[in-house]
């Protein structure tokens, strides 16, 4: 289950980066909604919010450092809980993905762009929006065992 999700979020960010890439040119814009969704193609050399743009090797390190420990903590855990495997599975694929585009493109391929409340949010990815989703499953999980513990 872990690395069938890993492999649809890979797989899904890829084509979509590579379609963003091929049809559009930097910085076009197709809105999707008026006033709140828009398709833009966007680089980034950094991490979230442009930041430590540039960091390649650091990147690729914290990249790989995250994916085996997961994966680690998972196997040595004899892990199996379908709710853990995918909240793992979306880490392991927003990462890889992202870990791709630095590796290939030198850049980060970003598209979605979000206007909430008249704040233009930062434009992201298929990958961004996986790890996004992955740490807030973490977190909910987080809280459900802490409360299933304090009522053993």
């Amino acid at each position: 289950m872990l690395y069938l999700v890993a492999v649809i979020i890979v797989l899904f960010d890829q084509i979509t980066k590579y379609i963003v890439e091929k049809q559009m040119y930097l910085g076009e814009s197709i809105p999707v909604i008026d006033n709140f969704l828009m398709i833009t193609s966007h680089r980034n050399r950094g991490a979230a919010w442009g930041m430590l743009e540039g960091q390649f090797l650091l990147f690729y390190i914290v990249t790989v450092i995250v994916v085996v420990g997961l994966i680690y903590y998972v196997k040595k855990n004899n892990i199996d809980d379908r709710f853990t495997l995918i909240t793992v599975g979306l880490l392991i694929g927003g990462a890889l993905g992202n870990f791709i585009d630095r590796v290939i493109r030198k850049e980060v391929v970003d598209f979605i762009d979000v206007l909430i409340f008249s704040y233009d949010f930062p434009v992201f990815n298929i990958a961004d929006s996986s790890l996004f989703i992955g740490v807030v499953l973490l977190v909910i999980q987080t809280i459900r065992e802490e409360q299933l513990g304090e009522k053993a």
